[in-house]
């Protein structure tokens, strides 16, 4: 089996390609990510490349996975908030209405320092929330849960008691949609 490489920090990411059984190793990407398009999931096909790139040139064999998250509401790209004060503005948007969280992941597989395939894709999930009063956004907050996450909330946290339901995928709102990257690359993992 070829090397698996996740060229994301992401302790989601982990969690998720270990639910699956891969065996796998973390290598972050580094350097400065460049944002050149304006479309969601154009934004984050094209940030999930640069990751996946800038492992796969460290490294002569094996399949690296980048992977990038976004939410998205009323064309309004939200990432990680910068601090207290900028969650407490992406809560207050999002309580209560429809917002889509955009994925997209680069595939990167190398031999004998090769690139011998190279895919990108995204994937959006409609996420649906429940009203939140400003008492039930400060104490969420207050969690620090919202800090590392794009949009400011954890579905799989705490946050789950404001989700009123989703379209699409669950583990791409967590932050990979691990069941599509299996899917890409099983040919490659025998």
């Amino acid at each position: 089996m070829k090397q698996i490489i996740l060229a994301s920090a992401s302790p989601r990411r982990r969690e998720l390609l270990a639910q699956i059984g891969l065996d796998f190793t973390v290598l972050p990407a580094s350097g400065e990510e460049k944002i050149t398009k304006q479309i969601p999931s154009e934004v984050v096909e094209e940030l999930s490349g640069q990751k996946a790139e800038a492992v796969a040139e460290q490294i002569p064999d094996g399949i690296i996975i980048g992977a990038d998250t976004v939410v998205c509401q009323d064309g309004e790209i939200m990432g990680k908030p910068k601090d207290e004060a900028d969650a407490l503005r992406m809560l207050r948007q999002l309580q209560g209405e429809m917002h889509s969280v955009f994925t997209g992941v680069t595939l990167i597989v190398k031999e004998n320092g090769s690139v011998i395939s190279k895919q990108t894709f995204s994937q959006e999930t409609r996420v649906y929330l429940y009203a939140m009063t400003d008492e039930e956004i400060q104490d969420y907050i207050a969690t620090g849960e919202p800090m590392d996450k794009a949009g400011a909330y954890g579905i799989q946290g705490r946050f789950a008691a404001y989700v009123e339901g989703i379209e699409g995928d669950y583990n791409n709102v967590v932050g990979l949609p691990v069941s599509a990257v299996w899917q890409e690359i099983k040919e490659f993992c025998v």
